[in-house]
């Protein structure tokens, strides 16, 4: 799933595509919104809000979409060819005169009212990017369950928004505990430092081409997606297993040696053996 930083990238693309022009072509392809017809409206500005994108159109109109899991905006030019998918992929196509951008599997899309768009974001925590950013909010609504894992804390947007799995797995490191462990035992001194350490990796990362937490050229990430690989601190094999955020579980990624905290039993996955642990 894109996280913030991603979706920022992807939010100054559509921006400096749509912003300040005129639709010439508008084609909502969901049901309840194909009838709609936004041509001969401006675009006004494209916003993120967490990972939701918000393009608001003259006349009182937001376009909001989220790009979950698989969903992807795309842009082109006159006459170049359309890559981001087969044809029935395509859930949105908006057009002027010098770009297109085609939205494909966008699994949330909705026209609402600008005045509205609390109904679609406004459940959402400080936005790690957004102007309303907030770090002693964000605590205190981290704060607010102590006995919940701090991994499933930092996934949950009502918190704070724009946190996915990679930068989840990766402040846990910097963290030095596990995204096990209850976020009201994370020490008072750490927990001062989460709101400042996750919006500064998420603001370093959303200009860049490649996200990085390390700081070192060709060694991007820490842990995450690096199972059975020697930590790049202590050189112990780097571990894999399964945490839910609330909807689904999702592989998470720890060194069990510069991590302190409780952590699932080597060699299972969401409470079942594997039989490649940690691949």
């Amino acid at each position: 799933m894109p996280e913030g930083d991603t979706v920022w990238q992807a939010t100054r693309r559509l921006h400096g595509a749509l912003a300040g022009k005129v639709l010439t072509r508008s084609d909502l392809r969901v049901p309840r919104f194909a009838t709609a017809d936004l041509t001969g409206r401006t675009v006004l500005d494209v916003t993120p809000r967490g990972k939701h994108l918000l393009t608001r159109i003259e006349g009182g109109l937001t376009l909001h979409s989220h790009l979950r899991m698989d969903g992807a905006w795309k842009i082109y030019t006159p006459g170049q060819r359309w890559t981001g998918g087969p044809g029935h992929q395509i859930r949105a196509i908006l057009g002027t005169a010098d770009r297109t951008a085609v939205g494909y599997r966008l699994p949330v899309l909705e026209l609402l009212r600008t005045a509205e768009e609390d109904r679609a974001v406004g459940h959402l925590g400080p936005d790690l990017l957004g102007p309303d950013w907030d770090p002693d909010r964000a605590l205190a609504n981290l704060l607010r369950d102590p006995a919940r894992p701090l991994g499933e804390a930092l996934l949950d947007q009502r918190n704070l928004a724009g946190i996915g799995n990679v930068f989840k797995c990766e402040i846990c490191f910097l963290l030095g505990v596990t995204p096990w462990l209850p976020i009201g035992e994370l020490p008072a001194e750490r927990a001062a430092l989460l709101p400042g350490l996750s919006q500064k990796l998420l603001e370093a990362n959303r200009d860049r081409p490649v996200r990085n937490t390390t700081g070192l050229r060709g060694k991007d990430l820490f842990v995450y997606g690096r199972a059975s690989r020697p930590c790049r601190r202590c050189r112990t094999p780097v571990r894999l297993a399964d945490q839910g955020d609330g909807s689904r579980e999702r592989p998470t990624y720890w060194c069990p040696v510069c991590q302190t905290g409780p952590a699932p039993a080597p060699g299972t996955r969401n409470g079942r053996r594997t039989s490649a642990p940690y691949i």
